[in-house]
């Protein structure tokens, strides 16, 4: 059916309102997160908010960097998620791969089975399971328990999103590489991964990003302020009668950039990254 320019016009029109007013409502809370930041202490805790203010001052992050132990949040939060992205990726890539190539081994189809039964049970329900293995492991307040409680969390949808994409190469690259004499791990290598950086890009994105944000076993796994991460340290700002929303909005402020500045440079791979596996040729 054929439209006429009028409803073309409309609906694009329609199309820009509705996504201009989606923009608004999921950036507005952000945009809160930074004016409170920036206020002082009586407009913070005013009768009256406003979204604007005459006395705008960096207090808040000043004292959030020099009066805090936020650094040191910060610090174990990159690092943890860091190592959880490499490792994760390292696993991802090499399942993925087995998942694609050799799916038809009943030993393989198992294997992708487990990773999608482990997807459906709540993370929650593992918490005080893994709190005790890694007990009696001494693991609590190590590096080690998070990075490698995050890398059990992230290993299967990653694993997915790289097969996904594994699946859209022609395996005709591969069997001409054989066929001058190269190993499958020389193929994979020097020729999967090349092509493979788009999907590698939005795996370790998503790893990055859920090691980065977690909270709940940061929490748990981690007493002591020498490893405690970001998100499990931002809610030392919130005491039991009195929170310091200043301070805490500035702190949240500071953890989201990093992120926001990694999808900025990267959105374009991202994008192609998670559309590729869509698609096979």
């Amino acid at each position: 059916m054929v439209r006429s320019r009028g409803e073309i016009l409309f609906s694009k029109i329609a199309t820009y309102l509705v996504l201009i007013f989606g923009s608004i409502f999921s950036i507005f809370p952000f945009l809160w997160m930074i004016s409170t930041a920036l206020k002082p202490d009586s407009e913070i805790y005013s009768t009256k908010p406003s979204f604007f203010s005459s006395h705008f001052s960096l207090k808040n992050f000043v004292e959030v960097l020099q009066e805090s132990d936020f650094l040191t949040f910060f610090k174990n939060s990159f690092l943890v998620s860091v190592v959880t992205t490499i490792i994760g990726l390292i696993i991802a890539v090499l399942a993925g791969y087995a998942l694609s190539r050799f799916g038809r081994f009943k030993s393989i189809k198992i294997a992708g089975l487990s990773l999608t039964i482990s997807q459906m049970v709540p993370g929650v329900l593992l918490l005080i399971p893994i709190y005790m293995i890694f007990k009696n492991l001494n693991l609590i307040n190590t590096y080690t328990a998070l990075i490698l409680a995050y890398s059990t969390f992230v290993i299967p949808l990653s694993t997915f999103m790289m097969k996904g994409f594994f699946d859209s190469i022609p395996i005709s690259l591969e069997e001409s590489a054989a066929l001058d004499g190269a190993s499958r791990s020389r193929t994979l290598v020097q020729i999967i991964l090349p092509v493979s950086i788009p999907s590698l890009v939005s795996t370790g994105l998503y790893t990055f990003v859920t090691a980065w944000n977690e909270y709940m076993f940061g929490y748990v796994l981690i007493s002591d302020v020498a490893h405690r991460t970001l998100t499990p340290g931002i809610t030392l700002f919130r005491g039991q009668f009195t929170t310091d929303w200043g301070n805490l909005m500035a702190a949240s402020v500071l953890a989201v950039i990093p992120v926001t500045i990694i999808f900025a440079f990267l959105q374009r791979y991202l994008i192609s990254g998670l559309m590729s596996g869509a698609v096979k040729g």
